[in-house]
């Protein structure tokens, strides 16, 4: 596997990132909380789009795999102030951007900031608002005043070791939630979403369905699917969901 390539943000961020060249729509991959460019998905996916001859970025955010900082440091915002740079610095023209968990958040935020650059979306287990719906709608009072005193506290996970969640993180995600507000997608947006998942549950995905203005949104069940959503069926759905929403297999 051959070293990535680095650039700074105008923030200062080191980011890690791989690129190939191609043909247009961009593919940009957006990876999860504490996920990394290194996973089944991105590769697959990176695999696939050479063999196809289309562009291709995948990176880390700061305080993610090869990226700078410390995973404390970071919160929605500052990750969405990374996708957005890494994207104006590193692509040119339209983008199909596909966003798993976390990175589903950050592609709608990408998409109200940049909505003339998106040709269409696909969503993989797309968790928005989960900072204020997941972490801070169910944490018990002792979590909520630990949060306040200590800044912080750990939550089990179903994948990997603990997340930290900041009081940072808390703060700055309801600055930049998604459902709360018009929510504009003005081109073809699939949504996969696994049955089995115990991150991210089918009413996330069914709430963003209803939420979103678009014109042409499909969500896809997938029954017995994890979190993970990364067994050879489910990779091929994520293939045929980027062809869809490329232009019809264009």
């Amino acid at each position: 596997m051959p070293d990535p390539d680095h650039f700074e943000t105008p923030q200062g961020r080191r980011l890690a990132y791989h690129r190939s060249a191609g043909r247009g729509p961009c593919i940009v991959f957006l990876g999860g909380l504490k996920s990394d460019m290194e996973g089944t998905k991105a590769l697959h996916l990176e695999a696939w789009a050479r063999t196809s001859g289309r562009a291709f970025l995948r990176f880390d955010y700061s305080g993610h795999g090869q990226s700078g900082g410390r995973f404390e440091d970071g919160c929605i915002g500052d990750w969405h102030e990374d996708t957005r740079e890494a994207v104006n610095a590193l692509t040119d023209g339209p983008l199909v951007v596909v966003g798993s968990s976390m990175g589903g958040w950050q592609a709608l935020l990408l998409a109200r900031a940049m909505p003339e650059r998106i040709a269409g979306m696909v969503t993989i287990a797309a968790a928005p608002d989960f900072t204020e719906d997941g972490y801070w709608a169910n944490f018990t009072d002792a979590q909520k005043r630990r949060l306040e005193e200590a800044g912080q506290v750990e939550l089990p996970s179903d994948y990997m070791e603990p997340y930290i969640v900041t009081r940072k993180m808390i703060e700055d995600g309801r600055a930049h939630l998604v459902l709360r507000a018009p929510l504009a997608l003005p081109f073809a947006v699939r949504c996969l979403q696994g049955t089995a998942d115990t991150a991210v549950s089918e009413a996330v995905a069914l709430r963003l369905l209803e939420h979103a203005d678009c014109p042409d949104m499909r969500l896809t069940l997938v029954k017995g699917a994890d979190h993970r959503f990364s067994d050879g069926p489910c990779l091929g759905l994520i293939e045929a969901a980027v062809l869809d929403v490329s232009g019809k297999g264009a």
